[in-house]
């Protein structure tokens, strides 16, 4: 997708060109994404066989956009699906089903030309899908965990509330070649937004429930399309060749193994296995980390990603705010960044990500274990108790993981004296299991869609949602975070944010451990694979020399 090494400055960029992007008046068009271009030709080499690019990871959770909120499943969302715009390899919005897009003198209604674009049955792509997919992500009944990605959007959060009707949201298919989109308020990062808001067919998502869990069912219009799925075993996708732009696609086939174990992945990418280990669809061993950058070997690049830890604040002890204050300040994060991420991660004390940061210093000082002492003590007397429950730390397997949770478990033995039992799960049932609140304390990590702090702080505003989990809930919180909505200058609505980040540190229904980069190590034939500043992996570009 891109460059071995994003700068930081790249990354904060994006926010800065949506804005000029976005601009304009009236009927006149806003200044245009560019058209979608191709990479630079495939060698000769390349057209003497057949292109297969073989990858890992775990078992996506879904592959229906509405449903999708883990990096896996969007991963290879990404590569069957293909919405309004896309990214380049800078993180800038291109059109790509929108051949047009323009934007009211009020900056809130996008008005979108679709192109000619078929679905792999043969659909016609039209507005209608996208009203479609985009009302249903937002229907109380239809329960999306992703479906605060589309509050932007007039009357989006109401409708998702019960507040408004259905017909009151802000998205409108003119006729089948023209999306009208209202907002709430101006979004300068709505191009971006839109790129990981792919539409479905209407017409068999609303003849089949299940239409996107089988190759023989699911219909897609992407670059790929799933050929086959053998659950937790393989993935393969295939080039699609009704895709709008399948000349520029070189790839004939993506085949992604699941081996959850990461030594062994790597041992597959030695042997010629594989042609890509490691992020942002997996991860290396941690021990081969260093031996890796030391070879020259690895690649990273920073991502818009937190890793952080959240509790249960409807479990005792994490009741009590000074106990979650006691589990958080206990932890050494430079510790665990150093010695187990070792790509260049940063300690992150609050939960914005360095790309992001409203206050890069934290909000707290890292490693306080008398302070967490202190506090824990408090927090039992609070309680009333004087021995703690049984506590559970859930997290989803992979070797980091693993090795993160045994770090906290023994910091807080050490520290506080604590038995926290481990728990790992494979990524679906993990992520139940935290929807439905099964859990103490659960490791979580959220990659932006966009690069503004919003899109981490509004997922915790609702009490009972899949991206909050905590099940703790601050009217004060909610309503900064909608202040922040309808303020138009940026410096205010930055302090309105920090005050609301403030809060939630304040309160520790979270804490952040790192932010993250992106690590992984590839074959030397792989070319034009993008990895955008937001650390989402486009592969309708690869080849292989």
């Amino acid at each position: 997708m891109k460059k071995r090494i994003a700068s930081y400055g790249s990354i904060l960029l994006v926010a800065g060109s949506l804005l000029s992007a976005c601009s304009g008046g009236g009927s006149a068009p806003a200044t245009q994404p560019a058209p979608s271009t191709a990479e630079a030709p495939a060698s000769e080499a390349t057209k003497q066989g057949p292109q297969v690019m073989r990858l890992n990871m775990e078992e996506p959770a879904t592959l229906d956009p509405i449903f999708a909120e883990d990096t896996v499943s969007g991963s290879v969302i990404r590569q069957i699906y293909d919405s309004l715009t896309r990214l380049d390899e800078n993180g800038n919005p291109v059109n790509s089903l929108a051949s047009g897009m323009k934007l009211s003198a009020d900056k809130l209604t996008y008005t979108f030309t679709l192109r000619d674009a078929l679905w792999s049955n043969g659909d016609p792509v039209t507005a209608h899908d996208f009203e479609y997919t985009w009302k249903s992500a937002l229907d109380p009944k239809t329960g999306s965990p992703a479906s605060y990605n589309y509050y932007s959007i007039k009357n989006g959060q109401a409708f998702t509330a019960g507040q408004a009707k259905i017909e009151d949201v802000g998205v409108k298919a003119m006729d089948d070649k023209t999306l009208q989109v209202t907002l709430e308020n101006p979004t300068p990062f709505f191009p971006t937004l839109v790129s990981f808001l792919p539409a479905v067919n209407k017409k068999v998502a609303e003849s089949n429930p299940k239409w996107a869990n089988d190759p023989k069912t699911i219909v897609t219009n992407g670059p790929f399309k799933l050929e086959e799925w053998r659950h937790k075993n393989k993935i393969v996708l295939v080039k699609n060749e009704t895709y709008w732009e399948a000349d520029v696609v070189k790839l004939d086939k993506i085949e992604f193994s699941m081996i959850s174990d990461a030594n062994t992945e790597l041992s597959m990418f030695d042997n010629d296995d594989l042609d890509w280990a490691g992020n942002p669809i997996s991860g290396l061993p941690i021990d081969a980390i260093a031996p890796l950058m030391q070879d020259g070997k690895l690649q990273t690049q920073p991502k818009a990603t937190s890793y952080y830890i959240r509790f249960n604040a409807e479990r005792e002890p994490f009741t009590n705010v000074k106990v979650r204050k006691a589990f958080a300040y206990a932890i050494n994060r430079k510790e665990i960044a150093d010695n187990i991420g070792q790509a260049g991660q940063t300690p992150l004390m609050g939960i914005t990500p360095i790309t992001a940061s409203l206050k890069p210093d934290g909000f707290f000082a890292d490693n306080q274990p008398e302070e967490a002492q202190k506090l824990l003590e408090e927090g039992m007397r609070e309680l009333g108790i004087t021995k703690l429950p049984e506590i559970t730390y859930l997290y989803n397997t992979s070797d980091r993981n693993k090795a993160i949770a045994e770090t906290l478990q023994a910091t807080w033995k050490n520290v506080l004296g604590v038995d926290v039992k481990l728990l790992n799960k494979e990524t679906k049932v993990y992520l139940d299991d935290q929807e439905q609140g099964k859990f103490e304390i659960t490791r979580s990590s959220w990659t932006a869609d966009y690069n503004d702090p919003i899109n981490f702080l509004q997922k915790f505003i609702e009490k009972y949602s899949s991206s909050n989990i905590t099940r703790w809930h601050n009217p004060a919180y909610s309503e900064l975070i909608q202040k922040s909505y309808v303020e138009t200058d940026e410096e205010k609505r930055k302090q309105i944010l920090l005050e609301a980040e403030t809060l939630l540190m304040e309160e520790m229904p979270l804490t952040g451990i790192f932010s993250d980069v992106n690590a992984w190590v590839q074959s030397d034939k792989v070319k034009g694979v993008r990895i955008d500043p937001l650390s989402k992996i486009d592969l309708k570009w690869a080849y292989l020399e």
